[in-house]
């Protein structure tokens, strides 16, 4: 490898210079290609978890549970069970995981409708963590790619038989490098922090909303299977 940085560093200065990304990844690209794996992988799980999020949590669940309440209190459990089938979406599934235990009392209710949170809050911020992990993989292997590259560098132009201008042409190819290397895995990290931010404080949002949500049926239900409302 020392071989060959050496003659591509020469070739180039002799030939007056080749700069840029694409010359460097062409030179060296074992890192950059580690990096630009691991940015397909961050573009895919934010495309993949802003599209679950803005997908299947579309439902104004105010407005929705607004519908529930005028056919619960008319007495129409059937209808608002069928109106919650309209749509394979969290919010609708957890309110039927109330109606479906109506006439149980307001202690199967509750422990139908936690059952049901218990399995719709994971899904929420399923992979989102992973975002961080990749944040700080993408940013190591930079620094791994950097401290290599600079490696490299210095080894071949301590060679000898060297003129100055091949020396300062392998210098400044190398420090090329290690800054790609580095601007690299630092623009993964950065992307990945701020997807983080905005998907995890929506996941948040969600919860709430789930949470509220899971709330109101339960008191809308609780009340209206009392004794004498019923």
């Amino acid at each position: 490898m020392f071989v060959s940085l050496l003659s591509n560093a020469a070739a180039s200065a002799e030939g007056g210079g080749g700069g840029g990304l694409m010359a460097v990844f062409k030179d060296n690209p074992l890192f950059l290609s580690i990096n630009l794996v691991v940015s397909a992988v961050v573009v895919a799980l934010i495309v993949e978890r802003a599209a679950f999020q803005l997908g299947k949590y579309r439902v104004n669940s105010k407005e929705f549970f607004a519908q529930i309440k005028k056919l619960v209190t008319a007495g129409n459990i059937d209808r608002a069970i069928k109106l919650c089938d309209a749509g394979d979406y969290p919010t609708l599934q957890l309110v039927k995981a109330g109606l479906t235990h109506a006439n149980k009392g307001p202690d199967e209710i509750d422990a139908a409708m936690s059952e049901k949170m218990g399995e719709l809050k994971p899904a929420v911020e399923k992979r989102v963590g992973s975002l961080w992990s990749l944040a700080n993989i993408a940013t190591l292997i930079g620094l791994l790619g950097t401290v290599f590259g600079l490696i490299h560098t210095f080894t071949a132009v301590g060679a000898p038989g060297l003129s100055a201008a091949q020396r300062q042409s392998i210098l400044a190819n190398g420090i090329a490098e290690a800054m790609y290397n580095t601007a690299f895995g630092l623009g993964i990290a950065v992307t990945c922090m701020i997807a983080h931010l905005i998907l995890h404080q929506r996941s948040k949002n969600i919860q709430h909303d789930l949470d509220a949500t899971q709330e109101r049926v339960f008191n809308l239900l609780s009340i209206q299977t009392r004794p004498g409302n019923y």
